[in-house]
């Protein structure tokens, strides 16, 4: 026997002995191990509730890997298609539709499109209401036209309205009449060419007319049918009862009056 296995056997004979000595069951037993049990079993059953929202979500809002619903990501941007409603300001470059579609824009109210430079100044606005579509600012466009049957108006309510042209501006009625109406003057202006007026009729209403008194007592008697068209020096337009010669100048106090 080696010295090591001698001073272990010495020691373990002089250990007191304890014939009645009490053991401690070791873990969770009683109402705490039922409460473990229940709180893992509530666990287990709201991962389970939570994988079937998140399965149920993927589903209704058809996430794939392409994108989500009618939005779809692509390489040259985002595709959306369908109807969209956005409630927050919607910055983009480019909107455009399909090929074989128009693009729509609906609002209960108005729409207005809005167009700014790199210092946010406002250059540009679209407002498309009940009454018509409303431009801040100038327009440029190649092609205006009206919906078929209905008539096409261009008004400025509180300002002018220019139409210019560097090659002309044509105005043409295929079918109708044109008609030009202001409230005070209406000028016809050509700097270097000059105003041609080709019709089978020119008429000019609301001529005033002088009068002229002849010596014959058959003109007297006569309605008059024949008048001469008379210029004053300003320009001014007026009528003349027609005779052997120019009357013209017997009337010349209209002139006078103008």
């Amino acid at each position: 026997m080696t010295r090591e296995q001698y001073i272990l056997a010495t020691q373990q004979n002089n250990l007191p002995r304890t014939e009645n000595a009490q053991l401690y069951p070791v873990g969770i037993y009683g109402w705490r191990k039922r409460c473990l049990y229940f709180f893992v079993l509530l666990l287990l059953v709201t991962m389970i509730v939570n994988l079937a929202m998140t399965i149920w979500i993927l589903k209704v809002m058809n996430f794939t890997v392409d994108g989500m619903g009618n939005l779809r990501v692509t390489k040259k941007g985002i595709r959306l298609e369908g109807i969209s409603e956005f409630l927050l300001p919607l910055y983009v470059k480019e909107i455009h539709s399909r090929k074989d579609s128009p693009l729509v824009l609906q609002s209960d109210r108005s729409v207005t499109v809005n167009a700014r430079n790199h210092m946010g100044q406002l250059t540009g606005q679209l407002t498309v209401g009940t009454e018509g579509a409303v431009f801040g600012h100038s327009v440029e466009t190649p092609h205006i036209r009206a919906e078929p049957s209905q008539d096409l108006r261009l008004e400025s309510p509180t300002r002018s309205l220019i139409m210019e042209a560097p090659r002309g501006v044509q105005v043409r009625a295929a079918a109708g009449d044109f008609k030009a109406t202001c409230r005070k003057e209406l000028h016809l202006q050509s700097t270097e060419g000059e105003i041609f007026l080709n019709a089978d009729t020119i008429r000019l209403g609301n001529l005033p007319t002088g009068s002229f008194s002849s010596s014959s007592p058959s003109s007297s008697n006569s309605r008059q049918t024949v008048y001469e068209l008379c210029v004053c020096p300003n320009g001014k337009l007026y009528l003349s009862p027609a005779g052997v010669g120019s009357t013209c100048q017997s009337n010349s106090n209209i002139c006078l009056w103008s």
